[in-house]
């Protein structure tokens, strides 16, 4: 694949789709099953409380890929992440219903780099909280 964004479109400031995800129990559940971490935090309440937490919480991987969908959305070719670093600030609390928790992500191009490379920052908020800070990915565009 090749990104489909090219670098000559793009200037400092341009905004990204801003896209939500949905996140719930079952997705915690499959998540787990795929990358192997199956910490009871991610899908057992009554665990989770134990351990101060207020709920069940998404993995911080978990939270950390949905959010950088919106840039290989929007370039069209996950190959096209160069680097991409996070901090995590806030758990995504899920709850044990039908809605689960949403993930808000926005993100702009924050620099133009050497090579036909952008940094672009991402903003992940749940319930008005950032979940992610210092959030950045580096792209190689077209």
């Amino acid at each position: 694949m090749v990104a489909k964004v090219a670098y000559e479109s793009v200037e400092v400031g341009t905004e990204l789709p801003a896209q939500s995800f949905q996140v719930t129990r079952a997705m915690l559940v499959q998540y787990a099953g795929a990358s192997g971490d199956f910490n009871p935090i991610h899908w057992n309440e009554k665990f989770a409380r134990e351990v101060g937490l207020p709920d069940v919480i998404a993995h911080g991987m978990f939270t950390m890929a949905e959010a950088i969908r919106v840039v290989t959305d929007w370039v069209g070719d996950p190959g096209a992440v160069v680097e991409y670093g996070v901090r995590f600030t806030k758990p995504v609390v899920v709850p044990n219903d039908d809605d689960g928790a949403l993930i808000e992500v926005s993100a702009k191009v924050a620099a133009l780099l050497a090579d036909k490379q952008v940094r672009v920052d991402l903003t992940a908020m749940n319930e008005g909280k950032k979940v992610l800070g210092m959030s950045r990915a580096v792209v190689r565009l077209g």
